[in-house]
């Protein structure tokens, strides 16, 4: 195993992390907790060091079995990292509960401790709330030994928070087809210059970035691509390969859902070097990441200027499960809607979960073709007409076909 430096924290890390969020599953409900928790030691024996989970995680399965992983001796030889749900934070007192809760899940006090999923609201409720003090005075219990945060808004709104306090790590998503997209590489370089211990999520985008040769069939486009390269690697390694080959990356985190992708894994960490892709294989990723892009069916960067809509539609939101539709077919449907039949359907229901604190998404049957939005994408979307799109293919069981 490669391991690299956290940052400033003076400690060794190894460059694949394990992250607890894609466990395999008996079925859509229930982890396989023996498998899970051999896969866990497995890593462990084999030189990862670091393990992140989070509250809601497998509905808060998998601080549980990863708490039960780290008995026997594997607490000792990893370096824990969870949670605090801040959307679930009503009042300044919730860190304590999450807190004590999550340490009596996992069996042990976590070593980092993030604020989970910060946005420019997220960042406005930890000020008004003061969190940080809350924070500081867990810390200065010994609850934990370092801060930090994971984060999902744009560069800006990233740059802001990492400004703001002096953190000792923060999260990202990062790949090679987020170059753009949320922190992108801006925040990989802007966390670089102020040497904090970087940690990457969704390397492989939830999957997306490591076809099965059996599926490749489907996707020509990308099968000609990864064919015609000089190097062959598999496509979960040259998306790891191209996070590793950033120097200010300290960890990245691979959500591993069988054994075999675990092995797979550690044998492409054990080979991970910084700045280490040839010319060719940064023309074969240059060029993924244009056919990737052919299978958006909405042009969006979320780069929110098309908040806040007047009627609480979340069309940044929309439009990504409209994509992720669009990308893997009707045989995910199922669970995509999952996302969306949680979203606000009403204006009632929207003001009920606004009243009450809740971070609430609407969709996009709220869209009353007001026509605001219009004017202020810069990809020029026609929002209007995607958003009565998404309405028939995700309330009234049209297919993407027909439309797109």
């Amino acid at each position: 195993m490669k391991y690299r430096k956290m940052g400033s924290l003076g400690w060794d890390v190894s460059v694949l992390g394990f992250g607890a969020m894609r466990f395999p599953m008996i079925d859509q409900t229930t982890v396989n907790e023996e498998e899970a928790i051999k896969m866990l030691r497995y890593a462990i024996d084999n030189g990862v060091n670091y393990i992140d989970t989070a509250y809601p995680y497998h509905n808060g399965e998998s601080e549980v079995i990863v708490g039960k992983a780290l008995q026997n001796g594997y607490r000792e030889r990893v370096h824990l990292t969870t949670k605090l749900p801040i959307w679930l934070v009503k009042k300044r007192e919730d860190f304590d509960k999450f807190l004590n809760e999550q340490i009596e899940r996992l069996q042990t006090k976590p070593d980092i401790y993030l604020f989970h999923g910060l946005t420019k609201n997220r960042l406005e409720k930890i000020k008004s709330f003061n969190l940080i003090e809350k924070m500081e005075e867990a810390r200065e219990k010994g609850l934990f030994k370092y801060t930090g945060f994971s984060f999902h808004d744009n560069f800006e709104v990233f740059k802001e928070i990492l400004d703001y306090y002096d953190w000792d790590c923060c999260q990202i998503q990062y790949n090679y087809l987020d170059v753009d997209y949320q922190a992108g590489t801006k925040g990989v370089k802007y966390a670089g210059s102020k040497k904090i211990a970087l940690i990457i999520m969704e390397p492989i985008r939830g999957g997306k970035l490591a076809i099965p040769d059996k599926k490749l069939g489907k996707k020509p486009e990308i099968k000609d691509i990864l064919s015609k390269s000089k190097i062959k690697r598999s496509m979960a390694e040259r998306a790891l390969r191209f996070v590793w080959s950033h120097p200010e990356v300290s960890v990245v985190l691979s959500g591993m859902s069988n054994m075999q992708q675990v092995k797979e894994n550690i044998e492409s960490a054990n080979l991970s070097v910084n700045n280490s892709l040839t010319e060719d294989e940064l023309q074969t990723i240059s060029e993924l990441r244009n056919a990737y892009d052919k299978f958006d069916l909405v042009p969006c960067t979320s780069c929110r200027y098309c908040l806040p809509c007047p009627n609480g539609v979340s069309i940044p939101w929309v439009f990504r499960l409209l994509n992720d539709l669009g990308y893997w077919g009707e045989e995910r449907k199922t669970r995509i809607s999952f996302f969306y039949d949680r979203m606000a359907k009403t204006q009632e229901a929207l003001e009920e979960g606004l009243s009450q604190g809740d971070e609430v998404d609407g969709a996009a049957i709220l869209c009353i073709q007001c026509g605001e939005c219009l004017d202020k994408c810069p990809q020029q979307i026609d929002i209007p007409d995607i958003m009565q799109k998404a309405n028939a293919i995700f309330e009234e069981g049209k297919k993407v076909s027909d439309f797109f």
